[in-house]
């Protein structure tokens, strides 16, 4: 049996990739950027991609809109935008975040009312606002009906070559406690490094360093980062972050072949974040940054180059959803063989 998932701010598709690599169908996905549905339609023709505001979208008869009944959907998963938002009289309602990304997301889940849901953020949430945000968060998930439990976890532990870390909540309907035992995929016994990830990589475009940085990035070795540079060179890279705290070791960052990378972002040479080749001085081709998210080589990402490294970029890893989808298919199968037994 096909479980049913409906998937918010759906982006390029690695979450809703590994969702169905962990067997999942997808009966929705919602996007507004017009690129990123560009990519879902060119790799998945037979997915229901609904390009439309959410705010929108939100609004609408959703039973209708997806042909499911309240109650019957297997699973709703997602990456909201975080925000910060204050709280109205303290009611920690959906009245509370009217207005935010995630609000939007509430929504969803009030008016279908699946089994489970999944939602995932930057770690960042964790402390975001003093660690209030993810409070009104976990108490509105609460108030719409979901026991829930949340995690930070790392791409690195489940076949990713990329150290990133992302906060993974995940949500019961209460009716069904007891019965859906949901826990978190154990990390993998093998951590695969940039060698793996990078073998007969398919060529693709990639962004380039102006000269003056590729002579600074010439100086790198591969694992080494601006304190490997002269110190006058050093200087004159960071300028006024040379004297600032903190190790700052994403700056001048040439990755080495036997470690992952660092996490990705939505551009390749940011000075925050560089993530130089191991041997060629350059940032990581759009191909490789795919690989690096474990997006397979026939996934095809539309738009220009810059487009396609957001999209790269802001997606959840493949392998990771892969394995979070895994653990949630096997505590809803468990869950039907709980009821069959009783």
């Amino acid at each position: 049996m096909k479980r049913k998932c409906i998937e918010l701010f759906a982006g390029a598709g690695g979450l809703a990739l590994g969702l169905e690599k962990a067997g999942f169908e997808e009966i929705g996905l919602v996007e507004i950027d017009s690129t990123a549905c560009e990519t879902l339609r060119i790799n998945r023709p037979n997915w229901n991609v609904i390009e439309e505001d959410i705010v929108e979208l939100s609004k609408k008869d959703l039973e209708k809109e997806f042909n499911i009944k309240k109650g019957e959907l297997d699973l709703l998963s997602g990456g909201y935008p975080c925000q910060a938002f204050s709280y109205a009289g303290q009611r920690k309602g959906l009245d509370d975040v009217r207005g935010t990304m995630f609000y939007y997301y509430a929504t969803f889940l009030e008016k279908l009312q699946p089994k489970m849901f999944l939602a995932e953020n930057v770690k960042g949430l964790v402390s975001h606002n003093k660690g209030e945000t993810l409070k009104t968060m976990l108490d509105v998930f609460g108030r719409l009906g979901y026991q829930v439990q949340w995690k930070v976890l790392n791409a690195t532990d489940y076949g990713v070559a990329q150290k990133r870390q992302r906060i993974v909540i995940i949500g019961v309907r209460k009716d069904l406690v007891g019965k859906v035992k949901f826990e978190y995929p154990e990390p993998l016994e093998y951590k695969p490094v940039l060698r793996d990830a990078l073998k007969d990589v398919p060529k693709s475009e990639g962004a380039k360093y102006p000269e003056k940085k590729k002579k600074v990035f010439d100086l790198v070795p591969p694992g080494g980062y601006w304190r490997d540079l002269p110190e006058n060179v050093a200087k004159e890279y960071l300028a006024g972050s040379y004297f600032l705290g903190g190790g700052k070791t994403g700056m001048a960052r040439r990755i080495s072949w036997d470690e992952p990378c660092l996490t990705l972002t939505c551009s390749p040479s940011q000075k925050q974040t560089d993530r130089c080749h191991p041997d060629e001085t350059r940032p990581f081709t759009t191909r490789e940054c795919a690989r690096i998210q474990s997006f397979p080589d026939e996934w095809n990402f539309a738009g220009n180059m810059s487009n396609i490294y957001k999209q790269i970029g802001n997606a959840v890893p493949v392998e990771l959803a892969k394995n979070v989808g895994q653990s949630i298919m096997k505590a809803l199968n468990e869950g039907d063989d709980y009821n069959v037994e009783s």
